[in-house]
């Protein structure tokens, strides 16, 4: 309640996960709400290339181009995207993978994380927080070699001053991975639900207790 009603500033959020069609509420939710939101994840590729970017065969929702662009355009420069990308040649565990800057995207390749550049960038914002909110991994967490930057950025979430929110089952785990959940404020496995109060919704288990 605190962060979405008033939030100790600077207040960043993080998201992450596979598609931007999941998010799209919370992210206009929380561009009226936080001073930066970072993404980072499959949706992130949507936006790249809704920027003009060649992103090979990374996951793109190209029904959701115009969406991502109109998100840009409104966000008043509040978006802060990946610089750079761990991609692969295959969506596989052995597949071989390099890192490039997310303008260089080879034909036939996949980003699977984001890049170290990356990593650097978004821990110039968490250092300075005082509010954190993160949902979603930041790359295929499944795959060890391709979970790097959500741990970087997990520990990251550990070493700040801020007041951390870290909601759903992937970046609950890639803090527990990190060894670091006992240094957060507050866990909430619910992705979904955490997702929906962040998107302004009343949920109805909060709205029984208030009727009490």
């Amino acid at each position: 309640g605190q962060v979405v009603g008033n939030p100790e500033r600077p207040f960043i959020a993080i998201l992450g996960g596979a598609k931007v069609s999941d998010k799209i509420a919370v992210i206009e939710n929380l561009l009226r709400r936080a001073d930066h939101v970072l993404i980072g994840g499959g949706m992130a590729n949507t936006f790249a290339r809704a920027h003009g970017y060649e992103m090979g065969d990374s996951l793109v929702e190209h029904d959701k181009l115009d969406v991502a662009r109109q998100l840009m355009s409104r966000s008043g420069g509040k978006l802060v995207f990946p610089v750079d990308a761990v991609i692969a040649d295959r969506f596989d565990k052995d597949a071989r993978s390099q890192v490039v800057a997310i303008e260089h995207i080879p034909a036939g390749w996949r980003m699977l994380d984001i890049g170290p550049q990356t990593v650097a960038l978004f821990k110039t914002y968490v250092q300075d927080a005082r509010t954190i909110v993160w949902n979603g991994p930041l790359g295929v967490f499944e795959f060890p070699r391709f979970a790097q930057g959500t741990l970087a950025v997990a520990r990251a979430l550990a070493g700040s001053h801020a007041m951390t929110i870290v909601g759903g089952g992937e970046s609950v785990a890639a803090v527990e991975q990190a060894g670091v959940a006992d240094r957060m404020s507050h866990i909430s496995t619910g992705g979904g639900a955490s997702l929906e109060f962040l998107e302004g919704k009343t949920l109805p288990g909060v709205s029984a207790l208030q009727d009490r």
